[in-house]
């Protein structure tokens, strides 16, 4: 074996697979740790379960990630304070050089009254629900019959085309703290639930706001034809849902039931006021009700605080004087061997695109780094010895090609697109993996 030098890269999303391969690439030992069994991340678990074109051709490239040279890959390890391994085991193994894309694993809350009542949720949570990510894919979620989606992004339509199209819930509805205008969501996203959208009371809802939009010089129609361009390519609907917007409204608390069931939502009302350029929304003090027995925060993420990386605004901190910055971008810890990417740097930015792009630049920061220090023979005896001693199951390249192999088989023997499994069990038992007996 020749001098390399030797990085661990944690987490296994785009933005890990693409920054291992460009230093795989370079010539540099890489090591990968995935909490997951299988890589993948949000491609593989935040992607819309019926997008089967775009998943597969994303596994494809994982796959071949994983097959390249000086890479290995470990399922099934967590990384961090709490975690199997922390940082300072992999230094002790000499690694010399940490990337972290563990993605935002935090839940972002308001901190409103009400947040623990049975029915409201995370839309992240809900997400890695329906994609059967374990163990959110066994945690109970009740959806009634009216539901509220906190948000206007692409993931409040994620949660939206969920309850629409798979739930067929009543209604459902998306509470937007702005106005119109300020609607973060794509048109292509918009096309599989438009058809379920009431349009009269879109447009009456839009009727009234539009004197406080008109207030801070924005169109009411422009707004409005925007909302309807995916109507072209509508989805047929295939539920009654009723799909509305309410907006200018911010949730302040959750009310319950005597069993702690959620049963309305109290809503403040907003006006828009203009600040540096920007548009804000303000709270008027006016409040009112909705009944509903639902409510998702699509908001956004953060990262995990137990990791053991300092965290101020929801992220990881960066260095804000980069030894090695790229396109003046500092991906750089102020631990001088960590570095971050994806969206451990800057939390819910961004789709795959994005992560892949920030993983490959984020390890162009660590090649730099590294280049200030000298190579040496990895030691890959003592890193095998180590994951032994943890003394549960760990996931490799060959098994994650196994469980492919059996999950395609079971697909095409019940006659769908696509088959996971929902829990690790049985992810496990079908690689041949089982839990080690305790040692006494």
């Amino acid at each position: 074996m020749t001098n390399q030098y030797l990085v661990a890269v944690i987490g296994a999303g785009p933005a890990g697979l693409f920054g291992a391969r460009e230093l795989a690439n370079k010539g540099a030992r890489v090591v990968m740790f995935n909490r997951d069994i299988k890589p993948g991340g949000l491609a593989e678990y935040g992607i819309y379960p019926t997008k089967h074109t775009m998943k597969s051709g994303l596994r494809k490239q994982f796959r071949q990630v994983l097959d390249v040279p000086n890479l290995d890959y470990y399922g099934n390890i967590t990384v961090g304070a709490q975690g199997d391994l922390s940082l300072d085991d992999l230094r002790a193994l000499g690694f010399q050089a940490i990337l972290v894309t563990v993605g935002a694993q935090g839940t972002k809350w308001l901190g409103l009254p009400g947040e623990d009542l049975t029915g409201v949720y995370h839309a992240k949570d809900v997400v890695y629900y329906y994609n059967h990510l374990p163990p959110f894919s066994q945690k109970p979620f009740y959806f009634g019959k009216r539901c509220a989606v906190i948000g206007a992004g692409n993931v409040m339509l994620d949660i939206a085309h969920y309850l629409t199209r798979e739930k067929k819930v009543e209604e459902v509805i998306a509470v937007v703290r702005r106005g119109p205008t300020e609607v973060k969501f794509e048109k292509k996203e918009m096309e599989y639930v438009i058809d379920n959208l009431d349009i009269a009371e879109l447009d009456a809802e839009i009727q009234r706001v539009a004197p406080i939009m008109r207030a801070v010089h924005q169109d009411p129609e422009a707004a409005r034809a925007t909302i309807l361009e995916a109507l072209p390519k509508a989805l047929p609907k295939i539920s009654d849902t009723c799909f509305r917007f309410e907006f200018l409204a911010s949730p302040v608390q959750m009310i319950g039931d005597e069993n702690g069931k959620l049963k309305q939502v109290e809503l403040e009302d907003n006006i828009l006021v203009e600040a540096n350029g920007d548009t804000k929304a303000k709270g008027t003090g006016n409040r009112r009700r909705l009944d509903v027995e639902t409510v998702i925060f699509a908001i956004g993420d953060k990262v995990d605080e137990t990791f053991g990386l300092p965290i101020e605004w929801n992220e990881f901190v960066k260095n804000q004087n980069p030894r090695f910055p790229i396109d003046g971008i500092s991906y750089e810890s102020p631990v001088e061997d960590v570095f971050v990417g994806g969206w451990s740097r800057q939390a819910s930015t961004g789709l795959v695109g994005y992560a892949r792009k920030d993983g490959t630049n984020a390890s162009k920061a660590v090649w730099g780094y590294l280049q200030t220090k000298q190579p040496a023979e990895p030691n890959l005896k003592a890193l095998t010895e180590k994951i032994k001693s943890l003394n549960k199951p760990v996931v490799t390249e060959d098994d994650i090609r196994k469980l492919e192999t059996i999950e395609l088989a079971e697909a095409q023997k019940r006659g769908i697109e696509d088959f996971k499994f929902d829990n690790n069990e049985d992810m496990l038992q079908a690689m041949g993996l089982t839990v080690p007996a305790q040692t006494v």
